[in-house]
């Protein structure tokens, strides 16, 4: 998945904690572009730019453009550290990629088809192990989420990654198991219900006497 998130970058002379605190100052945030063949550059982006990206959704997930002096550079944000108390983007770290790098990412669950489970018109939980998994994609096909079926699963089944169709050239990065990604599981009410009704079995009949028993 490409993106049109374009963001202007200056190269940062200063560093250390004084440079960044005079830059964020200025309504601008420290952050750090590295990977690939090049060396590491520290850098600069605008305030605005980085709110109204991060606003926008999937931050995280899209291949950006930064723009230094004319000449762009595709990257991807692999970590921005945020204020505890204003939210604020205080540092960004980002990846060189191009569209073929593969890279690790996070790639939130959606669940559909509830009205076509079992379990859950029986009165039962879906329990979701896993609200992400971590996939291997390309840089420039990275998915926004991905869609787990809940059709036709009853109360004691388990939803595995096998089970989620992925895009083409997108992989788990867990290969060595099938690992679970949700449970339906029978809520206490169901649970009640079925021991209730097997404490009201109807008890079995009594063996026929055999003539000469009583004799």
């Amino acid at each position: 998945m490409s993106s049109n998130i374009v963001l202007t970058v200056d190269v940062r002379e200063g560093t250390g904690k004084g440079a960044a605190r005079a830059a964020r100052r200025e309504d601008l945030v420290p952050g750090i572009v590295y990977g690939g063949k090049l060396d590491p550059v520290s850098v600069t982006l605008r305030g605005n730019e980085i709110r109204k990206a991060l606003l926008g959704g999937h931050f995280l997930s899209n291949m950006i453009e930064i723009d230094h002096e004319g000449k762009r550079q595709t990257v991807i944000a692999r970590d921005i550290q945020f204020h505890p108390v204003s939210d604020q983007a205080m540092h960004i770290d980002l990846y060189r990629v191009d569209e073929d790098t593969k890279i690790n990412v996070d790639v939130p669950v959606n669940f559909i088809n509830e009205d076509a489970c079992p379990a859950l018109k029986r009165g039962g939980v879906l329990n979701i192990v896993r609200h992400d998994v971590e996939l291997l994609c390309p840089a420039g096909s990275i998915p926004e989420s991905v869609e787990a079926d809940l059709t036709g699963l009853d109360i004691g089944d388990s939803l595995h990654i096998s089970a989620i169709k992925l895009p083409k050239g997108v992989v788990p990065t867990i290969t060595d198991r099938d690992f679970t990604v949700a449970t339906l599981q029978g809520s206490r009410a169901v649970l009640t219900d079925a021991e209730e009704e097997t404490d009201e079995a109807p008890a079995e009949p009594e063996a026929i006497k055999q003539k000469g028993d009583e004799e």
